[in-house]
């Protein structure tokens, strides 16, 4: 059974999914439910001078309406100042206090019998509003940027003098890049379900992290975190918005505390444009030198981008730019203006997604300048370590994805002249860049339990948001096991499970599958220690490492005839079960793992476990400081563009990746498809809309956000590299989700630069921008 990862097996999860088996937050029905409907603010800053609910308590089926006069007082986390850190201070929590800081923050909730009830009577909410000058405009208010409080210096980095080396330079180029608002918009919205039982909180909530919710939770309830259970079997995405707590959770929460019923609330695709997150917009300006072949000898990223007046949180859009190449001389800087919107939060690729769009255009409009293949340019300043960091890569083979890519797309044939090749009516455009993502992995849990039947459970605490989790772990699971992959059930989603990773930061795989493969192995472990032991065992008198575990048999090296079944063993001894825990204490950002996740309900017993544990012993004891821990990948495009109307076409798309073992060849090219798809709307399609006049989001649905659709397909071909990283775990796999997307805004953008001559710098490249 030592052949499963890897393989492109189906998802496990996939029958139910198809057949509407999956549970998701939303279609939980508690005994004696009502249904919650958020009324939002129309104003971006003021107070509230007066909210009358009158006619809507009159609608029949009407059982609440909570708004800041009569909701519960949270409790205030300790600990932090205010102002800074999300919830810090009190008036910042959810239906505290008057004050509205941006245009769709929630200012009351509608509770029915019906959902339809609850939606007609929260339109005859009356709000009359004192309402204040709102700063919304990141260009009109650059003069009030300031540097971050929160992300320390790898958010200024600075190696060299790369003022002194641009005054110096042959060669130089400087050009500022826009990109726009953009919202996550995945397929299942935000909703949670909430139930009291006394003084015990039970919530169902589409999140990317079961572990934070309840964290978080306990802390505004002033509960034990015992008290708190917090379930998300299946998300329809997130993409990050679903990473942080909104208040639909909290306010869920409330008002089933208020009407001691349980309550439902599910977000319209409208609200969740205004009140769960977005992608920062980002300025960016780009200075870079080099000598006449080619080589860097400075380079300088700096980023504006924008948080809320409720908030802090960064676009880190210069942190690969500081180890993507070797350059003596490089400076990052990043500066916040704070605006009346809501909080950006990760989305996709934080950071690396605009950055990379950022960095891999200058670095093409560089070469074009220097008349050089944009792949030479590349290679020239390739870099064999992180030297921002001082620090040796983990792994990198991104000189193989270069070479791969560009066979594979037909770079050779490329003529380099601007507009110079065409098909048909249409002029041809080939353009690349470089992809990468860091490689995160922190510290997690599992318990793996075999049955007396053969067949054996998983659980942790982490989350499947779409991507494949169930599929992955269930392959790791029974690789370890030897067993079958019908014969194991993964179980999480659940935050009374053994802490696990949040899904985000592309870590679940490289910190949940550790743990999962240690709890595995030492149930096998004791199964053979039963078997040596056991003198009406086959086995009885053997060693122990001369054991070998199959298809759910243990038998001797070399003699499958002398062996028996896990369920022989276990049933012969009178044991209905045997288990195993483990809980890894690693962090690729902090290798001494001083930074562990969120205890989970199980983790006392994990931890002791673990100590024993040869498997886990085997993960602690890699030395990971001296080493930087990234993917990398490159992204090859071709475009077709009509010369007359300007529209675009993305003809062909070739990512290679460079992620360590790949687990599960089918998900891994769905989700480096997914990743590229996202890219594409980046830089053809999507962009919020503000009203210039007020800062009220102007598009708030799919009719009018424009995203890719399948007519918008282009041929893609995804190749993998397949190597194992031998530092980041046992398994030797680093997480996907979300470099796909890197590079590849910036691969669109220098194809139709090359099909064209026009370079666009302010995302998305419409139509109006190529005529």
């Amino acid at each position: 059974m030592n052949d499963l990862l890897g393989k492109p097996i189906d998802r496990v999860d996939g029958k139910l999914k198809v057949s509407g088996g999956a549970t998701y937050s939303a279609e939980y029905f508690p005994k004696n439910m009502v249904y919650g409907v958020l009324v939002l603010s129309t104003i971006t800053k003021g107070r509230i001078r007066n909210i009358d609910t009158g006619q809507a308590e009159r609608v029949k089926g009407v059982v609440g309406i909570m708004t800041y006069k009569n909701a519960m007082s949270l409790h205030f986390p300790q600990g932090t100042d205010p102002g800074s850190g999300k919830y810090a201070e009190k008036g910042l929590l959810p239906l505290q206090n008057d004050r509205i800081y941006y245009d769709g923050q929630v200012i009351a909730v509608v509770l029915a019998e019906t959902f339809e009830k609850a939606e007609y009577a929260a339109k005859l909410v009356k709000v009359d509003y004192e309402t204040e000058t709102p700063v919304f405009d990141l260009n009109a208010n650059i003069s009030k940027s300031y540097i971050p409080t929160s992300g320390g210096s790898q958010l200024q980095a600075k190696r060299g003098d790369a003022d002194a080396a641009l005054q110096n330079a042959e060669v130089k180029m400087e050009q500022t890049y826009t990109t726009p608002v953009y919202h996550h918009n995945a397929m299942e919205p935000h909703a949670s379900v909430a139930e009291w039982n006394e003084d015990s909180l039970m919530v169902y909530d589409a999140t990317q992290a079961v572990g934070g919710v309840r964290s978080l939770l306990s802390t505004l309830f002033d509960l034990s975190p015992e008290k708190v259970k917090v379930t998300s079997l299946f998300i329809g995405g997130g993409f990050g918005s679903k990473g942080f707590t909104w208040p639909n959770p909290i306010v869920t929460a409330m008002a089933a505390k208020m009407v001691k019923r349980p309550v439902k609330l599910v977000l319209s695709r409208q609200q969740m444009f205004t009140t769960a997150g977005r992608r920062s917009e980002t300025i960016q300006k780009i200075e870079l030198a080099s000598d006449r072949s080619g080589k860097l000898t400075a380079i300088k990223h700096d980023t504006i981008s924008e948080s809320s007046f409720v908030d802090e949180f960064v676009e880190t859009a210069g942190l690969a730019t500081s180890m993507l190449y070797s350059c003596p001389n490089v400076e990052i800087s990043h500066r916040l203006v704070r605006l009346n919107k809501v909080t950006p939060c990760p989305t996709r690729a934080p950071g690396e997604a605009t950055g990379t769009y950022a960095i891999e255009t200058a670095m093409d409009e560089l070469a074009y300048q220097l008349k050089m293949d944009p792949i030479q340019l590349r290679l020239l300043n390739y870099a064999e370590m992180d030297e921002q960091r001082q620090k040796q890569f983990s792994a990198k083979n991104l000189k193989e994805c270069y070479q791969r890519g560009a066979a594979a797309i037909g770079w050779s044939q490329r003529n380099p002249e601007p507009g110079s090749m065409r098909e048909g009516n249409y002029i041809v455009g080939y353009g690349m860049a470089t992809a990468t993502y860091l490689a995160n992995r922190v510290a997690s849990a599992a318990k793996v339990t075999l049955y007396a039947d053969g067949h054996a459970e998983v659980l942790s605490a982490t989350q499947d948001i779409g991507t494949g989790t169930y599929t992955v772990m269930t392959q790791i699971a029974a690789e370890a096991l030897a067993l079958p992959v019908d014969r194991v059930t993964v179980k999480i989603g659940r935050s009374d499970y053994p802490t696990g990773a949040n899904s985000g930061g592309s870590q679940v795989t490289a910190s949940v599958g550790p743990p999962i493969r240690a709890a595995a192995l030492a149930v096998i472990s004791k199964l053979i220690g039963l078997a040596v032991s056991d003198t009406a065992s086959p086995l009885h008198g053997r060693k122990e490492e001369d054991i070998i575990a199959d298809n759910g048999r243990i038998y001797e090296k070399g003699h499958t005839d002398k062996g028996e079944s896990y369920a022989e063993l276990l049933k012969r001894k009178g044991l209905q079960k045997l288990e195993a825990q483990a809980k890894t204490r690693v962090s690729t950002r902090d290798p001494q793992g001083a930074n562990p996740a969120p205890t989970g309900g199980m983790d006392a017993a994990v931890e002791e476990e673990s100590k024993t544990n040869p498997a886990v012993q085997e993960d602690q004891d890699v030395d990971r400081k001296p080493y930087s821990f990234h993917s990398f990948g490159a992204q090859f495009v071709k475009v077709l563009v009509d010369p007359d109307l300007g529209m675009v076409k993305v003809d062909k798309a070739v990512a290679v990746m460079d992620i360590g073992k790949v687990l599960n060849l089918k998900t891994a090219k769905s989700q480096i498809m997914g990743g590229m798809i996202f890219a594409i709307g980046m830089a053809l399609l999507e962009g919020t809309a503000y009203d210039p006049n007020n800062g009220r989001v102007v598009t708030r649905d799919l009719a009018q956000y424009l995203v890719p659709v399948n007519a918008d397909m282009p041929q893609f071909d995804i190749q993998f590299i397949d190597k194992p990283d031998p530092y980041i775990s046992p398994i030797g796999a680093k997480g996907i989700g979300e470099i796909g997307i890197t590079g590849m805004t910036a691969a669109v953008v220098n194809a139709i630069y090359h099909a064209t001559g026009k370079r666009v710098r302010q995302l998305p490249v419409t139509l109006d921008k190529l005529i």
